[in-house]
């Protein structure tokens, strides 16, 4: 879905290319912290997020100013498959000598 038809909220996860801004030659995806209410060009915000790696976790925080019509929501990246939970051992409790 298009910008055009929706506001950015807290959350949204969004697929950034080279139709939201010029400096996303490699697309990223990226979720919402909050829109900045900074001035800016008609059509255009500044969004504070998340970048998202390939497992779907924030990598690094950045401010982006990108053109709202360019903007596409998806759902986070499929996240990696879930390893097998490691067997807990219990931990040997023995009298500590303190002094």
């Amino acid at each position: 879905m298009s910008g055009a038809a929706r506001k950015v909220a807290t959350g949204d996860v969004l697929h950034l290319t080279r139709a939201a801004s010029v400096q996303f030659m490699r697309p990223i995806f990226v979720r919402v912290i909050r829109v900045l209410d900074w001035p800016t060009y008609d059509g255009w915000l500044w969004l504070d997020g998340y970048e998202l790696g390939a497992s779907g976790d924030a990598v690094a925080r950045r401010s982006l100013f990108v053109m709202s019509g360019g903007l596409v929501w998806q759902n986070p990246p499929a996240l990696a498959p879930a390893s097998r939970p490691t067997a807990r051992r219990p931990v040997a409790r023995t009298p500590v000598r303190v002094g």
